[in-house]
């Protein structure tokens, strides 16, 4: 899986730089094909040792905005939504064209694959992207991801691709997340500052304490920075897909095992992707607040949430619907799928399910949120 910037692909002005693009295809096409041999001795399956192996790559892509800046006369990615939808509507365009071309040279076809948050949050449009994505694997395509800019509203975005590339990374099962930025990795500092050293590996939380992390650059033409990428690596890590991030022009190298940018280990084990997505991509419709009780049940006892843990409930959602679980501090411990509308969880509120099911019918005899629905968020 490998993740370019904006500011990788496009000139500070805006518009596509096709020697930048041709040169970043020019590695993954000849790259990308087949994995570096197996050491003598290391094969299973009755191949022989040292016989190549075929690597799949994913390729998310920002630079759709960016590239529209120019054509449409705009200076800077503008600030508002609709300028923003406008911009990527002519530079998607050019964008695909441009890797469809370049492609091209090595006899490889790409196929373009825009998503929302809606399309990993809710599991049918989940389903629907990982079958896409698969399909155009087997047959020989490079899919070229991207946020659906054009359509997306504040509410359905991802806000940025390095977290859409750490969710398609485990939705495509990556066995690897290379992040490709105009840094060469993480600094404990400025990377401007002579002062300042590269951290090579990452392994936990404990290996960026005190480090200081910067946002977008100066060039303005992304969204991100490297506290997106960090933020990435965490997700991809903590779902068991170690990371290596790296500059654009150290992509060769992060393909073929060099030494090169910061690699995050991973954390964790791989989660189911339902989970992955219900803790990092779905949008929450509402918000449930829980009794001292229900919070332990939930992040202590890896339990359901019963009716009789909920004081509270606010925002407008229907069963099915991701919520928030919060304390009585209106903190966030838990994100889960909701049996129930917002309008039924009133009546069922501190009562028990056996209660429930007398008064109202076997169909209240149930969890508000089923645990098998639930992904804690923070643990005591």
């Amino acid at each position: 899986m490998v993740k370019v910037g904006s500011s990788s692909l496009t000139t500070a002005a805006g518009g596509l730089d096709a020697d930048r693009v041709d040169a970043l295809v020019n590695v993954l096409a000849q790259q990308g094909v087949r994995a570096p041999a197996e050491p003598a001795g290391s094969a299973e399956g009755g191949e022989s040792a040292g016989a190549p192996v075929e690597r799949e790559i994913v390729l998310v892509s920002s630079g759709a905005i960016a590239a529209g800046l120019a054509p449409l006369g705009l200076e800077r990615r503008p600030r508002d939504l609709a300028r923003q939808q406008a911009a990527a509507s002519v530079g998607q365009g050019l964008l695909v064209a441009r890797y469809t071309a370049s492609f091209a040279r090595y006899g490889r076809r790409v196929g373009q694959v825009l998503l929302t948050s809606d399309d990993t949050s809710r599991r049918a449009h989940y389903r629907n992207a990982y079958r896409t994505l698969e399909q155009l694997l087997a047959m020989g395509a490079v899919p070229i991801v991207n946020e659906n800019d054009t359509v997306a509203t504040d509410e359905i975005r991802f806000g940025d691709n390095d977290r859409l590339a750490a969710l398609v990374a485990h939705l495509v099962r990556a066995d690897l997340l290379v992040l490709l930025s105009d840094v060469d990795g993480l600094y404990d500092g400025d990377p401007a500052s002579s002062g300042s050293s590269r951290i090579t590996e990452v392994t936990g939380a404990a290996d960026l304490a005190g480090v200081e992390i910067g946002s977008a650059g100066k060039a303005g033409v992304g969204t991100g920075g490297m506290v997106t990428k960090v933020e990435a690596a965490r997700i991809a890590t903590a779902a068991g897909i170690p990371v290596l991030l790296t500059s654009t022009v150290h992509a060769a190298e992060a393909l073929t095992g060099g030494e090169t940018g910061t690699y995050f280990h991973p954390t964790g084990r791989r989660a189911t992707g339902r989970m992955l997505w219900l803790a990092h991509a779905s949008v929450p419709r509402g918000a449930l607040t829980l009794d001292d009780g229900a919070v332990r049940a939930v992040v202590e006892r890896s339990g359901s949430l019963l009716p009789a843990g909920v004081v509270e409930v606010g925002g407008d959602f229907s069963a099915g619907d991701p919520v928030e679980l919060r304390d009585v501090r209106g903190q966030p411990v838990a994100r889960g799928l909701v049996n129930f509308d917002a309008r039924e969880i009133p009546q069922l509120m501190g009562r028990s399910t056996r209660e429930l099911a007398r008064e109202l019918g076997p169909a209240y005899e149930r969890e508000i949120v089923h645990r098998d629905d639930l992904v804690v968020l923070r643990r005591p």
